[in-house]
């Protein structure tokens, strides 16, 4: 018994002791901001393997599809629905038709949509369906679909639909409605036709099907497999090749990297609980400063460090400096720990509980931050109040906002809430994007839970993700803070390759207001009136 308590002693300090020392090897080269380069290079080789399983699932793909076609007889005609012997099932045909960006696999070699570099998806890669044009049903002020409108025909070309002219397609008119205008040039008159409400109910379907607003609180899809399950698609039983990476992959994840983050994780919390609580004691206001800034970078460090993240700053020249507002898009509540890792903010949010919570309070004892309860209306005032006071103190450090006031997944920009424009100050734009293939930073809080979404980050091969500072924008004379607001999101939107769109992203969680339908009743009411 005692020789195996001496075997089990020397086997843990083999492995212990190297396991602790890389953790605080990497908790003091995240405190000061250094990098050996692993990651990178550990990024690198990650996309070394991905490459690797997609063609190896891409083999294994034309396999199956080359073992499907010499089975079949040659002779059996092509039904619709049915399997066919020519490539264009396997990347998507249907009813003889091959989609736009599909191509002949067999033929021409192409990389297959489930395993391989698939067309460009619009939207960021949650399209299922293509619009020839902008959604009608929107808030914004949209041209009448009588004079301007697209249809299909056959060959999934839309041309454009106009109303008829003079001659031929006059009298068809006139003889459907019964009546011409008073000048006689053909045009239609006033009153109802079927057809008016066809743009309407090609918008609702395209809506039954896919809106814009709930593709955004999905996962984004992505190209190539990553070895992670976070699919449907099974990919780690397609072959033995992939099978057992994918079990390299696992025990890697799940028993060498995830102790290791979550005890830096750890170590960083403690840090920040601890350290902030030292600097709230200090009364002199030079010396805190300087000391709030250094446990500040300190601790959002350690906390990208244990998820593995590599960060990149671009324009660098443009980083936020005291006072004014830095407005980022938000995808995850990690934003907030990539951007301090550079620069020192103020914070202002809705109050947490749980793991957040420890970390307002930690940090609301040492420098100034403002959370508020998003339900209660008096602290809106409160909080317009306290964001006077913050920008008019030239010694304050920027306050950190993301105005869209919800996470959205990284494929858009949405509507911007329009209280820290009106304020006044500087404006100091920030643009964020993740690169999904190493792990899918975007928290769906409708879906899971701030533990929940934090395993699932643990677990993942690393956030990798990409941070532009731009210039700085001032808000212009009589311009008003709507106005202010959409041109700042148009700016970080076109710099993150985001896709910019109007909806406010609280329609995950409310109705859509009620004026945006009375807008829609108006204009086609006076549709109807040939208005």
């Amino acid at each position: 018994m005692g020789g195996l308590m001496a075997v089990g002693s020397i086997l843990s300090m083999i492995t212990l002791t190297p396991f602790f020392l890389v953790v605080f090897t990497i908790v003091f080269m995240a405190s000061i901001g250094k990098s050996f380069g692993v990651r990178r290079l550990y990024v690198s080789l990650l996309v070394k393997i991905f490459e690797f399983g997609r063609q190896n699932i891409e083999n294994v793909r034309q396999q199956q599809y080359a073992n499907i076609t010499q089975s079949e007889p040659e002779e059996e005609p092509t039904t619709t629905g049915s399997s066919s012997t020519d490539a264009g099932d396997s990347t998507g045909k249907v009813n003889g038709n091959i989609p736009n960006g599909s191509n002949n696999a067999a033929n021409h070699g192409t990389r297959l949509a489930n395993g391989g570099d698939a067309p460009h998806i619009v939207n960021g890669g949650n399209s299922v369906i293509s619009r020839a044009e902008s959604l009608i049903l929107s808030p914004e002020v949209i041209d009448d679909p009588r004079s301007k409108s697209t249809e299909p025909n056959g060959d999934g070309v839309h041309h454009q639909r106009h109303p008829p002219q003079s001659g031929s397609d006059g009298e068809e008119g006139e003889h459907e409605t019964g009546e011409v205008d008073s000048e006689g040039e053909g045009h239609e008159a006033a009153g109802f036709k079927l057809s008016n409400c066809l743009d309407y109910v090609t918008s609702g379907m395209e809506a039954i099907i896919e809106d814009d607003v709930t593709s955004r609180f999905l996962a984004e899809e992505l190209k190539n497999w990553n070895l992670l399950t976070r699919t449907n698609r099974h990919y780690e039983f397609i072959s033995w090749r992939l099978t057992v990476i994918w079990m390299i992959g696992f025990l890697i994840r799940y028993f060498v990297l995830m102790p290791m983050r979550v005890l830096i994780c750890f170590i960083g919390v403690v840090y920040c609980v601890i350290g902030f609580a030292i600097v709230g004691m200090i009364p002199m206001y030079g010396p805190r400063r300087l000391l709030n800034d250094i446990v500040f970078k300190h601790t959002f460090r350690m906390i990208t460090r244990s998820i593995s993240g590599v960060v990149r700053f671009h324009n660098t020249q443009y980083k936020p400096r005291n006072c004014g507002f830095c407005v980022a898009n938000h995808t995850t509540p990690i934003d907030i720990a990539i951007l301090s890792t550079d620069c020192t903010y103020s914070l202002i949010g809705q109050r947490h509980g749980g793991f957040l919570g420890v970390l307002q309070r930690a940090l609301a004892r040492a420098s100034p931050h403002i959370w508020f309860e998003r339900a209660e209306a008096k602290d809106r005032m409160f909080v317009a109040k306290r964001l006077k006071e913050h920008v008019s103190d030239p010694i304050n450090p920027p306050i950190l906002i993301f105005p869209e006031g919800t996470c959205i997944n990284n494929t858009s920009v949405m509507q911007f809430k329009k209280g820290s424009f009106e304020v006044g100050g500087v404006i100091y734009p920030v643009a964020i994007k993740y690169d999904p293939r190493f792990g899918d930073a975007f928290w769906n809080s409708s879906r899971f839970s701030m533990m929940q979404y934090l395993f699932l980050m643990m677990t993942s091969w690393a956030i990798v993700c990409d941070v532009w500072y731009l210039p700085p924008m001032y808000r212009e004379e009589g311009e008003s803070a709507i106005d202010f607001a959409n041109r700042v999101k148009s700016v970080i939107a076109k710099q993150g390759g985001l896709v910019d769109l109007v909806w406010d992203g609280q329609l995950k969680r409310m109705k859509p207001k009620k004026e945006w339908k009375e807008k829609q009743q108006e204009k086609f009411s006076k549709l109807l009136k040939g208005e």
